[in-house]
C-alpha cells in the first residue's frame, strides 16, 4: 500500500477534491469582488481613508470711514477630539498638557454627547505654541486628537468701541437647531453689537480639504491632488461711519467718568463717534472668556457691559427746551417775541417751581440762551400734554431709534393714558406738566435719542436713522451702501432758525456755555441737568457745528457730576474740534510759519 504524507490514495483524492472545491468557491468570490464589485469596494476603501479637514472662513474686517482697519483677524489653533476614534486612556495626559483640571475633557464631551461620534469636538481653543509643538511631536500616538486653524478677532487700536463692535460666542444648541445650514457645533456666532447685527455678512462660508490618511489617521497625501477641495469664502468687509481719531478722542475724554457720548453727521445719520463709559476690553472676548473674567464684568458695580449710550434712560432736562419752543411756534401758540417776566420761578396752585435765577423779561431767544425755567413752565401749560407728547414722538422720543446694534431702550414720553394707568384718572393734576416743561418728571430719553434730536434741529427737521455701517465691500472692491430710512419732521424752516439762534447765543453770547466758544469754529448748543434723586445730578449737553453748515451733532451725558455747562459741554467742544481737524490745522499752520522763518 502506497503511503504518502496525507495517508492513503483515497484520502488524498478526498482531500484533493475538497481543496479543488474550496479553491473554486474562493475563485468565484474573488472574481465577484475584484471584477464585478470592484468599483463598490474601491470606493468604500477610499472613503474609509479620506478625511475632511475643515477650513474656517475669516470674518469680515471692520474699517472706519477713512479706510483705517479697526477690527481684523489673527490665526488661532484649536485642539479637537473625534469621539469615535479617541482613546480614553489619553485623557489624563491631555488634561495635563492643556493645564486643565481632571474631568475637563469628560465635561466637554458630555456637552455634545447627543451628536454623531464621528464629528470632531473642540476641546481647547487658542492653544499656545508649546501645546501645538507637543501635539506635532506626539500626534502618531494621539488617536482621535488633532487641531484646526481658526481665526479670532484682532483689535488694531486696543480698547475702543467695545459696545459698538460687540463680540462673538459659541453657538448654542437652540441657535444651532435654527441655523444648522450655516453652522456646526462649536462654531462662533455674533452675539452682541455689530458682530450680531451683521453676522450674515461677516461670517463667510467654510471650505475643506480632502486628504488620504492611514489607519492611524496620519495624512498620506491630498485626495485627487486637491481637485475636490473647496476654498473658504471670507466674510464681507464692512465700512463703518466712525471716524477713528474722533472715536479715540471720545474714549480718552471719558476715562474715569461714567456716561456716554454720541456724535452724528446731521445730514446722513452716520455715527461719527460713540462711547459708553466705563467700557471693557474686547480682547477678553476674542477667544475663550474665562468664567472669572465674565463674573468680574457682570458683578462690577460700575456696569461696564451696560451700554449707556443706547440703554440708559434719564430725564433730558433743559436740552428739550428747543423742542417746546418749536411746538409753540409751529402751533401758533406763541411767536418769537412772546415774553415772560421771570422773578425766580413760577407759582402753580400752592406750589412754587423755582428757576435758576431772576431773569426778568425774557423772549424766546433769551429763554434758550439763559435756560429760563419760568418761560417753559408757562409754555408747557399752554401747549398741553397731548400736543406736547405728539411732537416728542415726532422727534423720536419714546421709541427706539433702531440703530444697527440691538441693545436699546425706548425711553418714555408720558401722556394722559400713561398717567391714568399709573396714578388713576384722579391721581394726577396739571401740575405734572410743569416738571415736564423743563425735561424732568417721568420723561426719559437715551443719549442716542438726544443725538438724533439735535441732528434734526441742526438740519431743519431732516436726517436719517442713526447707523454705524455705510455698507460692505463687494468682490470687485466697490462699496455697496446699505439703505437707511429718512426721518423728516414737518416744521417750518424759519422756526428751526429761531431756536438755532437761541442755541448760538448759549455758546457765543452770554449763555450757559460761553466758555466753550471757539475762534475758529462757531458752535451752537444747549446745556442741561438731569435731576437725580439718588445722588448728584447728571450733566447734559447737545450741540452742533459749524453753525452755518453743520457737519457734526453731539449729545453728551455724564453721570453724577452736576451741571452740564461745566462737565458735558467741554467734551462736546473737544469732539467737534477733533472731527473738524481744527487742532491739526493749527499744528500745520504753526509748522508752516516756522518753516517760513527758518527759510
Amino acid at each position: 500500500m502506497t503511503e504518502t504524507f496525507f495517508g492513503s490514495v483515497v484520502r488524498q483524492r478526498i482531500i484533493l477534491f475538497v481543496i479543488i472545491g474550496f479553491s473554486f468557491v474562493v475563485s468565484i468570490n474573488l472574481f465577484k469582488m475584484q471584477i464585478l464589485e470592484n468599483p463598490t469596494y474601491e470606493k468604500k476603501s477610499e472613503e474609509n481613508s479620506i478625511k475632511k479637514i475643515v477650513r474656517y472662513a475669516p470674518r469680515g474686517v471692520f474699517y472706519d470711514r477713512n479706510g483705517e482697519v479697526l477690527v481684523s483677524n489673527k490665526p488661532s489653533f484649536t485642539l479637537q477630539i473625534t469621539p469615535s476614534q479617541y482613546k480614553p486612556n489619553l485623557t489624563s495626559m491631555l488634561e495635563n498638557v492643556m493645564q486643565e483640571d481632571s474631568g475637563y475633557i469628560a465635561d466637554v464631551l458630555n456637552k455634545y454627547k447627543g451628536f454623531a461620534s464621528n464629528r470632531p469636538i473642540r476641546i481647547k481653543r487658542d492653544i499656545d505654541f508649546q501645546t501645538l509643538a507637543w501635539y506635532e511631536e506626539n500626534s502618531e500616538n494621539l488617536s482621535g486628537v488633532d487641531y484646526v486653524i481658526e481665526t479670532q478677532r484682532d483689535y488694531s487700536y486696543g480698547v475702543i468701541g467695545a459696545h459698538i463692535f460687540g463680540y462673538t460666542k459659541e453657538i448654542t444648541s437652540k441657535e444651532l437647531a435654527q441655523k444648522k445650514e450655516f453652522y456646526d457645533l462649536g462654531d462662533y456666532i455674533g452675539s452682541k453689537g455689530l458682530e450680531k447685527t451683521y453676522e450674515e455678512y461677516l461670517r463667510g462660508s467654510k471650505g475643506y480639504n480632502l486628504v488620504l490618511v492611514d489607519s492611524r489617521q496620519r495624512i498620506i497625501s491630498r485626495y485627487l491632488s486637491g481637485k475636490e477641495d473647496i476654498s473658504p469664502i471670507k466674510g464681507k468687509d464692512l465700512v463703518l461711519t466712525l471716524d477713528l481719531p474722533t472715536q479715540q478722542k471720545a474714549e480718552e475724554l471719558f476715562l474715569g467718568k461714567k456716561g456716554a457720548v454720541v456724535a452724528i453727521e446731521p445730514s446722513t445719520g452716520e455715527i461719527i463717534a460713540f462711547t459708553s463709559s466705563p467700557s471693557f476690553d474686547l480682547n477678553s472676548f476674542a477667544s475663550v472668556t474665562s468664567g472669572s473674567t465674565w463674573n468680574d464684568l457682570v458683578n462690577d458695580p460700575d456696569k461696564p457691559l451696560f451700554n449707556r449710550a443706547t440703554m440708559s434712560i434719564y430725564p433730558p432736562g433743559s436740552t428739550i427746551k428747543m423742542l417746546e419752543a418749536l411746538i409753540g411756534l409751529e402751533e401758533n401758540i406763541i411767536d418769537k417775541d412772546y415774553s415772560v417776566n421771570c422773578q425766580g420761578g413760577y407759582r402753580f396752585g400752592d406750589r412754587f417751581f423755582k428757576c435758576t435765577h431772576v431773569h426778568g423779561t425774557v423772549d424766546m431767544e433769551r429763554s434758550i440762551e439763559k435756560s429760563c425755567n419760568t418761560y417753559y413752565y408757562k409754555l408747557m401749560l399752554e401747549i398741553g400734554l397731548e400736543k406736547w407728547a405728539e411732537y416728542m414722538r415726532k422727534f423720536g422720543f419714546g421709541s427706539k431709534t433702531e440703530v444697527d446694534i440691538s441693545e436699546e431702550s425706548a425711553g418714555l414720553v408720558p401722556d394722559t393714558e400713561y398717567y391714568n394707568r399709573v396714578y388713576g384718572p384722579r391721581g394726577w393734576t396739571r401740575g405734572f406738566l410743569v416738571s415736564l416743561g423743563i425735561g424732568q418728571g417721568e420723561l426719559s430719553a437715551t443719549p442716542i435719542q438726544l443725538a438724533q434730536y439735535v441732528s434734526l434741529l441742526a438740519n431743519s427737521g431732516e436726517t436719517y436713522k442713526p447707523h454705524f455701517v455705510k455698507g460692505y465691500i463687494n468682490d470687485d472692491g466697490e462699496l455697496v451702501k446699505f439703505p437707511f430710512e429718512k426721518i423728516k419732521v414737518d416744521i417750518k424752516k424759519e422756526n428751526f432758525e429761531i431756536v438755532r439762534k437761541g442755541m448760538y447765543d448759549v455758546v457765543n453770547e452770554s449763555g450757559t456755555a460761553t466758555w466753550i466758544k471757539q475762534q475758529d469754529v462757531v458752535i451752537a448748543g444747549k446745556t442741561g441737568t438731569s435731576q437725580n434723586p439718588h445722588g448728584k445730578d447728571h450733566a447734559l449737553f447737545v450741540g452742533f457745528a459749524p453753525y452755518d453748515n453743520p457737519k457734526i451733532a453731539v449729545a453728551v451725558f455724564v453721570e453724577n457730576v452736576g451741571f452740564g455747562s461745566t462737565h458735558a459741554a467741554p467734551i462736546a467742544r473737544d469732539l467737534i474740534r477733533s472731527y473738524l481737524r481744527l487742532d491739526k490745522q493749527k499744528e500745520d499752520k504753526i509748522e508752516t510759519n516756522i518753516a517760513g522763518i527758518n527759510n
